[in-house]
């Protein structure tokens, strides 16, 4: 399978944006070595609309991702996509919405596994609490996240906590 990459600089660091000729496969925030990739089509839409996203002009991707997993976790990224730009939900009260508040714990993991970062929203789901807890990209980076979308939105400041 062919990979290409786009890199998008952003105020919470460098942006990996992962492609294959179809679909974005993984947008990170790690450091990967991507000697001899180079951007496609695919990634660089994705990257546009990342950086779009970023100045504030952009809360609807609609570029193709593709990400592999289970039935159960395909359901949950799906989910995912649901939650509203600026908005949060607990893990409880999102188990409780895929009807399945016994698989909490499960949930909560297949979060962490999501590959496509900032598009499939993980960082909108939080502690029960108001929390913030697990996220990948380093919890200083969800409440960048969050943040920057309650004030595109108007919404003001969250009282965000680690």
């Amino acid at each position: 399978m062919d990979n290409y990459c786009s890199v998008v600089k952003s105020p919470i660091g460098d942006v990996l944006v992962f492609a294959d000729q179809q679909a974005v496969n993984v947008i990170t925030f790690a450091t990967k070595d991507i000697s001899g990739l180079s951007p496609n089509a695919v990634s660089e839409k994705a990257a546009r609309q990342l950086r779009s996203y970023f100045e504030g002009q952009l809360q609807e991707f609609d570029f193709p991702m593709a990400q592999t997993g289970t039935e159960f976790q395909q359901t949950v990224w799906q989910a995912l996509l649901t939650i509203n730009y600026g908005d949060t939900i607990s893990y409880l009260k999102f188990s409780e919405q895929l009807h399945n508040p016994l698989a909490i714990r499960a949930i909560a993991a297949t979060n962490g596994k999501n590959n496509i970062a900032i598009v499939v929203p993980c960082h909108r789901v939080i502690g029960s609490n108001g929390k913030l807890v697990g996220y990948a990209g380093e919890l200083w980076r969800k409440q960048w996240l969050l943040e920057h979308e309650r004030a595109i939105l108007g919404k003001g400041q969250m009282s965000l906590k680690f």
